[in-house]
């Protein structure tokens, strides 16, 4: 059950479809409808797919059993209304039902981040955390982009937390990572997937330059300035995480961006594609804003970031479309050169 059909869980539904593995899609309105009228379109860089798919608008369109996983894939400020959606919907054995989801079935958070795991562990007793690379774009019902192909996608995934870990979990990610493996998803299994989206985390500081500045490639000194706050808040911490050159070197089999016809690549990163479908939120605050709690909860400043996730959150407010910054502007606003 892939709960939250964007770009991630679009990705990952369509191409475990593609590849015969028995998958539903939940997603909402229109986009629902149009994948349970025409099926999920593909484009990627080796030419557009037209997938067949199951598709659900909702828990109460399916019926869930003892060998079902559910892959939450919303973005995080979403993510609560979903968990409490699915915790208490009865799973079924073949004698009637077994208990509820969050009793009885794995749940993966393949959300950006580092809080979806805790929050899925208030109603789901065994969680599962996902760090997930997967270039792709979700802007039209029905549609994702996908930079990357045959390979789709590369996957870190462990037991959360890594302490808890069991011979069943390694025989369900086993039998996951076989499966979703021939389907163009790179599955790795860490002992522990937290340093992996401490580092994802990291990365993702620069989604909020990327979706404000007009000259995204102008901002790199803007995008340096926050992951090095990030890094000097993370060690304050006493967090680790995996470098960014261990991280470069282990994607080495993962997905490679190319060009996809007719899209201009540009700017495609989550934040970016939420203010260009003008949701109202981002989920900056679980990005920028987690250094920021980081730094509040060890009595130390992360004013960088704490700028640029206002600047964000003030953008989804107020309906604006990515590119309303200049470098400069964006240099100003945050404080480089006099924070950092």
């Amino acid at each position: 059950m892939i709960i939250g059909a964007g770009a991630i869980g679009g990705t990952v539904g369509a191409v475990l479809a593609r590849a015969g593995a028995p998958v539903v899609l939940v997603a909402r309105g229109r986009h629902a409808e149009v994948l349970a009228s025409a099926g999920m379109k593909l484009r990627t860089p080796d030419g557009t797919f037209q997938t067949a798919v199951t598709a659900a608008s909702g828990p109460g369109e399916v019926r869930l059993t003892e060998r079902d996983v559910l892959v939450f894939a919303t973005k995080t400020q979403q993510l609560d209304a979903a968990l409490q959606e699915w915790v208490d919907q009865p799973v079924h054995g073949r004698d009637g039902a077994v208990g509820t989801a969050g009793a009885v079935l794995p749940a993966l958070t393949a959300l950006n981040g580092v809080a979806a795991e805790e929050k899925a562990l208030r109603y789901f007793r065994r969680v599962f955390g996902v760090c997930v690379w997967l270039p792709a774009v979700h802007l039209e019902p029905g549609e994702v982009i996908v930079r990357s192909w045959p390979v789709a996608g590369q996957l870190h995934i462990a037991r959360w937390p890594a302490s808890l870990a069991t011979e069943a979990d390694a025989h369900l990610l086993a039998g996951l990572a076989e499966t979703w493996g021939a389907a163009g998803l790179v599955v790795r299994l860490p002992a522990d997937v937290a340093p992996w989206k401490y580092n994802k985390l990291l990365s993702n500081l620069g989604n909020a330059v990327g979706a404000l500045s007009a000259d995204p490639a102008d901002s790199h000194e803007v995008v340096a300035a926050l992951r090095r706050e990030g890094e000097s808040v993370l060690r304050h911490a006493g967090i680790e995480f995996v470098s960014f050159d261990t991280s470069t070197a282990a994607r080495a089999d993962g997905p490679t961006i190319r060009p996809v016809p007719g899209w201009d690549a540009g700017q495609s990163n989550s934040t970016w594609q939420s203010l260009s479908r003008g949701t109202g939120n981002v989920e900056t605050d679980f990005l920028n804003g987690e250094i920021v709690r980081l730094a509040h909860r060890h009595g130390v400043g992360a004013p960088l970031n704490a700028a640029i996730a206002q600047a964000a959150r003030e953008a989804a407010r107020n309906g604006v479309g990515p590119g309303g910054y200049s470098a400069s502007g964006l240099e100003q606003l945050v404080g480089v050169g006099r924070a950092d």
